[in-house]
């Protein structure tokens, strides 16, 4: 392009010189020649036609080119935002999803723990109560063993006693009967 520039200026400075008669009066700025009018309008036309395929085609070429670029980024930009407004949607869709999965496990979770609790309480109680049953049942069981026993204490003692005391010779199985009628007497407490 500076080439053609260059062409073009000294072609005209060719034009001019050859034009310029040597013994001619030169003129003030304002004059008009013909020749330098025709030459001047010449020159401009071939530098349009030089600029049109040379520095026209190709910066419109360009520009275009760079339009259209713009153009694509913005529709590339407007298809990303839609497409990142989607995944945001998306995305809160899946934290509400995931937000009531977590309150609805934590609900079953507490849940499950009253569930659990009432019924280690309620086994809790119900081992007390069969153990509090067995006590008493053992209770029960060594307090007749323990009477028992001292009936058949109290049965030797009186049979002993009695034995010496009236000194006479009964049989140990008479005397049972007769001890053990005594103490079926007496009141259990």
């Amino acid at each position: 392009m500076t080439l053609a520039y260059i062409f073009l200026a000294k072609f005209y400075n060719i034009i001019l010189f050859i034009s310029n008669d040597p013994h001619e009066k030169k003129d003030t700025l304002l004059s008009v020649e013909p020749g330098l009018l025709i030459w001047t309008i010449i020159i401009f036309f071939l530098l349009l036609l030089i600029l049109k395929k040379y520095a026209w085609g190709p910066l419109l070429k360009s520009l275009n080119d760079r339009e259209q670029g713009i153009k694509d980024s913005v529709e590339k930009a407007e298809y990303l935002k839609q497409e990142a407004e989607k995944i945001l949607a998306q995305n809160k869709a899946v934290l509400a999803k995931a937000d009531e999965d977590s309150r609805r496990i934590i609900t079953e979770g507490k849940e499950l723990a009253e569930k659990l609790r009432n019924e280690m309480m309620n086994k809790t109680n119900e081992d007390t109560t069969r153990m509090i049953n067995q006590a008493k049942s053992e209770i029960e069981r060594e307090k007749i063993a323990a009477l028992n026993s001292l009936k058949d204490e109290i049965a030797n003692l009186a049979v002993q006693a009695a034995g010496k005391i009236i000194d006479e010779n009964l049989d140990a199985q008479k005397q049972r009967k007769i001890i053990d009628g005594f103490i079926n007497k007496i009141p259990q407490n």
